[in-house]
């Protein structure tokens, strides 16, 4: 236990919560609902399992360590000091987002509503996280370790993915940039570049190779088989959506694998509005325009996931 200092509690607002955020009273925000034909109920049954939940926590995590409860939105300019045991309490979307800051403290990710979250990257129910969390104290955890999506932007600016990295355009406009892989070089435009970890393999990823699939087949071709990637792979796969071809772009080089030894590199040729963000987090990003270079590849850190 001398390893560890404290009890990192993380959480984050629920539906009701922002609501009653955006609209100042509890009232106020089953109004706007119900105004618009939706189910307040169903929002407060969530809201309510979710305050029992870590009403629970609390105390099932008296364990002589202080626990610190912080909000997912404070977790970006929150110091981790290396001495934190992480537990994150919410969907799969919040051990995603943690993950990338916490460098390689353990996370035990915690299943507060079974019934509607699936609970992929969650495997302990509530009733379950005070012996994952001794375990971990006891040193008698197990883990699996995920291979996390780096890039490093040529002003030294840096983004972990947990799941994938986005590098394109803000808005629904074309995204122009030269892309470097394998030794070639090409000039593209394009709806964006996904870089997918294994552990996002069966997210973005699946759904581009679910709509090749559907137009190879609508054409009468002959389907491929999608990629999929253990979490522990090493590479990522990268795919770049709707390529357009013209004079001044091509689409030879849609799709590949990224290592240590061989990395995607994509210079911005956008004047604006270029951005890379990771796991679907728009408003945490870097601005990618021209005279940008972006460097993506596997990183040297790795998300430390307790397992069951």
């Amino acid at each position: 236990m001398a390893e560890y200092e404290k009890i990192v509690l993380v959480t984050r607002k629920t539906r009701l919560a922002e609501l009653v955020e955006r609209f100042n009273t509890r009232s106020q925000a089953r109004f706007y609902l119900e105004h618009a034909g939706q189910d307040f109920e169903d929002y407060a049954r969530e809201d309510d399992t979710y305050r029992r939940s870590l009403d629970a926590l609390h105390k099932l995590l008296e364990l002589g360590l202080p626990v610190q409860q912080v909000d997912r939105s404070l977790v970006p300019t929150f110091l981790f000091t290396g001495k934190e045991l992480v537990v994150t309490v919410g969907q799969d979307g919040l051990v995603a987002n943690v993950a990338k800051y916490v460098g390689s403290q353990p996370i035990v990710g915690v299943n507060p509503d079974p019934e509607r979250f699936d609970g992929v990257l969650l495997p302990f129910g509530v009733d379950k996280a005070r012996v994952a969390v001794r375990h971990v104290l006891e040193s008698q955890a197990r883990f699996r370790e995920v291979t996390l999506a780096e890039v490093v932007l040529s002003d030294g600016q840096r983004l972990l993915g947990f799941n994938d990295l986005f590098l394109g355009a803000r808005t629904h406009v074309s995204a122009r940039y030269t892309l470097h892989y394998e030794k070639r070089a090409e000039s593209q435009s394009s709806s964006g570049i996904i870089v997918s970890t294994g552990a996002g393999s069966s997210g973005w990823l699946s759904s581009v190779f679910t709509l090749a699939q559907g137009l190879t087949a609508a054409t009468g071709g002959q389907p491929g088989q999608p990629w999929r990637l253990t979490w522990e792979d090493p590479r990522l796969a990268f795919v770049v959506r709707e390529p357009f071809i013209s004079r001044h772009s091509a689409a030879s080089v849609v799709a590949g694998f990224v290592s240590a030894q061989q990395e995607l590199e994509v210079e911005s040729r956008m004047p604006s509005g270029g951005v890379i963000f990771s796991d679907g987090v728009e408003e945490d990003f870097l601005a990618f325009n021209a005279g940008t270079t972006a460097r993506v590849r596997p990183a040297a850190q790795r998300a430390r996931l307790v397992v069951a």
